[in-house]
């Protein structure tokens, strides 16, 4: 098999399952945990309010996408590539990848409370080989259905580093409501993986099963959150936009 196609089936196969997949990196995060000292691992709370700020700059990237995002494109869709119109506007016009990159930072975030280097060096290389093969897939799609419009995109969008040299403004407003409706879940997500760390940390440094002050009130806030806009989205539709 030609490596193009090789690529695009693996980048296939992994965009099928990059909701859960990434999560098997708490197991070696698990083993690092096990055999760090406590003095590796003790609580920082002044360190530990960055790392949190770190999560939610990925969020803020992630929702300044979604809020401009017309129905059919930057999707949590996992069965298959789709994409109604090629985004080339707002933040598409800074970064091709921009959820990707968010997704980066909120999953670097915890890594940060691990203390070490090489995990921090090693989660990155594995972050972009394992998205480098779903970027692929993702373009090759793109490329296949809109041709000369995404080539002249690519060419001058960089793929994950943002470049600003390009911007030109979206034509959508602003829909906080879409990001709320669209990205609560991701939140939730990330405070329980921060809670999960500092549980585990606790329990190998001092067999306690406890949370240190930040992750409880931030996973307590989280969990409000969740169940709030949870009830809004099954049972009204405030959160509903308008061909978003």
């Amino acid at each position: 098999m030609a490596l193009v196609h090789e690529f695009e089936q693996s980048g296939n196969w992994l965009f099928r399952r990059r909701g859960w997949l990434p999560v098997l990196f708490l197991l070696p995060a698990l083993m690092h945990l096990w055999l760090a000292g406590p003095d590796i691992l003790h609580y920082q709370p002044g360190k530990e309010f960055i790392y949190l700020g770190v999560g939610l700059l990925g969020l803020l990237i992630r929702a300044v996408t979604i809020g401009r995002t017309p129905r059919g494109t930057s999707g949590r869709n996992i069965n298959r590539q789709k994409a109604a119109e090629l985004n080339t506007s707002g933040i598409y016009s800074v970064v091709r990848h921009p959820l990707y990159l968010g997704n980066y930072f909120m999953w670097i975030a915890p890594v940060f409370m691990l203390n070490s280097a090489w995990f921090f060096i090693i989660f990155s290389l594995v972050y972009w080989i394992y998205y480098e093969r779903i970027m692929f897939a993702e373009e090759q799609f793109l490329r296949n259905k809109f041709v000369e419009q995404y080539d002249l995109w690519s060419a001058k969008t960089n793929a994950f580093l943002p470049s600003f040299k390009n911007y030109r403004k979206s034509d959508l407003e602003f829909s906080f409501r879409n990001v709320l409706k669209r990205e609560y879940h991701g939140l939730t997500n990330m405070i329980i993986i921060f809670a999960f760390v500092d549980l585990a940390r606790h329990y190998f440094t001092d067999e306690s099963v406890s949370l240190s002050p930040l992750w409880l009130w931030s996973l307590i806030a989280a969990a409000c959150i969740w169940i709030t806009i949870r009830v809004l989205v099954k049972t009204t539709d405030l959160l509903t936009v308008s061909g978003r």
